[in-house]
């Protein structure tokens, strides 16, 4: 499975950018995407997620500003990003995994993917 993120950028606080990530490769009958992002110095957190079924998680941080979606004939995973604050600003990273795991926890699995990540800059 191979993940290509695109979109990141560099914008103003309250501005916005939509992320979007293709998969392509031999994946799974049903799977869970996500985007993650890593800032400087600090950890990888999951930032929000769509299971095959459908359901969606965000994590706290994002709740009412960011709006993800997916496109499962695509394989796409796109990331609406609104009212983007400076605390925002990380490498953002499109995720895979088993249904199981669409817990947007970060994890070694033996099915987990990562992209390359796009870098997100807000001043």
């Amino acid at each position: 499975v191979q993940l290509v993120e695109s979109g990141g950028g560099s914008v103003q606080a309250g501005g916005s950018l939509r992320l979007s990530c293709v998969a392509s490769g031999e994946t799974h009958m049903r799977y869970c995407l996500a985007w993650f992002r890593q800032a400087p110095g600090k950890e990888r957190e999951g930032i929000a997620g769509v299971d095959s079924d459908g359901s969606i998680s965000y994590a706290d941080s994002v709740k009412g500003r960011f709006t993800v979606s997916r496109d499962h004939a695509k394989a796409t995973l796109d990331l609406e990003m609104n009212t983007l604050k400076p605390e925002d600003t990380a490498m953002y990273y499109c995720g895979y995994d088993l249904p199981r795991y669409c817990d947007l926890k970060v994890r070694t699995t033996r099915t987990r993917k990562w992209g390359q990540g796009t870098q997100v800059t807000v001043s």
